[in-house]
């Protein structure tokens, strides 16, 4: 598939400046422009991680994150919703095949998007499941045609409990409607990703069939293949494109302003010709290239977990998202040093470097992220080198709750 992966790119870089010009108009809107929705949907960035079964291209993780990242360096909401609508392309294959078969019954082309957070509760009724909420952070919702939440699964008013038993949290499930289903609500005001138009979504006492729930978390996939069969370890991998993919925007565009021959104010020389600057130039670069290593070789680690059947794993999860974690960070130093060599002229809305400083601080407020991640990432190191003598294994599994297996009955 890598001439399909080349051809994309040769596509995008043909459309890269006329996405560029419409930033002002993107950012306004609060959303991505249906015309330009429709020319990705023919470039096939919707299809890359449907399966072949359906219709998709069923991209191999690094060459997908290829054009994540070219996206993301042409216009970070560009980036981003084609970020979300790949994950949750991904997300999608834990539901059972018959739903599966639904959603994608038009077409490979078809946009997901939702909420991660458990914005809403779902309990046992006649048909289903009743289901009412409010999900923030919604990317791409205006132009989704199928949506996901997640819910806290109750009954009797009460959560059930979740794998960790009565001490632990509740029992969480994921679900998904037609994006007709659901009611969009004008919230997003923000600072960063103004395009990406994640506003919040809701659902007020709608009766959910069984079969549109699914497992995030231990689900069966429902199709055969590396991709699909645990998600929650390539996922931020995929977040990682993206903040690669805005920082490689930043540099190039702070490039191409002092290869313009700009002087700033009481500087002696010009911008490009400062030994400083391009001292300062160097390092953003090395910065770069840093991250965009480190997010190669992850994907591509995690890709052969994938094709050897070993992915699902609670290691990698964590390792995938400590990556995440300084990727982004990374990104946002890169983003914060090109804004302040590009002086006073960064300042105002016509300059990319603003608009690449603003949507890298919003991505790295994403929960996949967000700097917290790396308290989990630390207890596992500590469990793992106190698991090295017998004792502390002992005890160490005296300490867990063992995972039990749950069934539910919505009727």
């Amino acid at each position: 598939m890598t001439h399909e992966v080349d051809r994309m790119l040769d596509e995008i870089r043909q459309l890269a400046p006329s996405i560029a010009s419409r930033a002002a108009e993107i950012e306004a809107a609060r959303r991505m422009p249906a015309d330009l929705v429709e020319t990705l949907k023919a470039i096939g960035i919707y299809r890359m991680f449907v399966p072949r079964s359906h219709g998709g291209m069923e991209l191999d993780l690094p060459q997908g994150l290829r054009v994540i990242v070219e996206l993301a360096k042409i216009d970070g909401s560009v980036g981003w919703t084609a970020m979300i609508a790949g994950g949750s392309a991904l997300i999608a294959s834990l539901l059972n095949i018959q739903t599966y078969d639904q959603v994608y019954e038009s077409g490979p082309d078809v946009i997901l998007g939702g909420s991660s957070q458990p914005g809403g509760t779902a309990q046992p009724a006649p048909g289903g499941w009743r289901v009412s909420g409010r999900w923030p952070f919604a990317s791409g919702c205006q132009q989704a045609e199928w949506m996901v939440g997640f819910c806290v699964m109750t009954k009797d008013g009460k959560p059930f409990p979740g794998y960790a038993g009565e001490d632990g949290p509740p029992l969480v499930r994921g679900f998904i409607l037609p994006a007709s289903e659901w009611q969009i609500e004008d919230t997003w005001h923000v600072a960063g990703l103004k395009g990406s138009g994640s506003h919040h979504i809701a659902i007020a006492d709608k009766i959910v069939p069984e079969s549109n729930f699914f497992h995030i978390e231990g689900g069966v996939p429902c199709l055969p293949g590396p991709l699909y069969q645990s998600v929650l370890e390539l996922i931020p991998v995929m977040h990682s494109a993206f903040s690669v993919g805005v920082a490689k925007g930043a540099l190039e565009e702070l490039v191409a302003f002092a290869n313009t021959g700009r002087r700033q104010l009481r500087a002696v020389t010009a911008m490009r010709d400062s030994e400083l600057f391009q001292a300062e130039l160097g390092r953003v670069g090395a910065d770069l290239r840093a991250a965009q290593a480190f997010m190669e070789a992850q994907a591509t680690s995690h890709w052969g977990h994938a094709l050897a059947g070993t992915i699902n794993d609670a290691a990698l999860r964590m390792q995938s998202t400590q990556n995440a974690v300084w990727i982004a960070s990374t990104c946002v130093r890169i983003a914060d040093a090109c804004f302040a060599l590009g002086g006073g002229s960064a300042l105002y809305n016509a300059s990319p470097l603003q608009r690449r400083l603003r949507d890298l601080h919003a991505g790295a407020q994403h929960v996949v992220a967000q700097q917290r991640n790396y308290a989990a990432v630390g207890k596992l190191l500590l469990e793992n080198r106190v698991s090295k003598t017998p004792a502390s294994r002992a005890a160490r599994s005296e300490r867990q709750p063992r995972r039990r297996v749950i069934s539910l009955n919505a009727s």
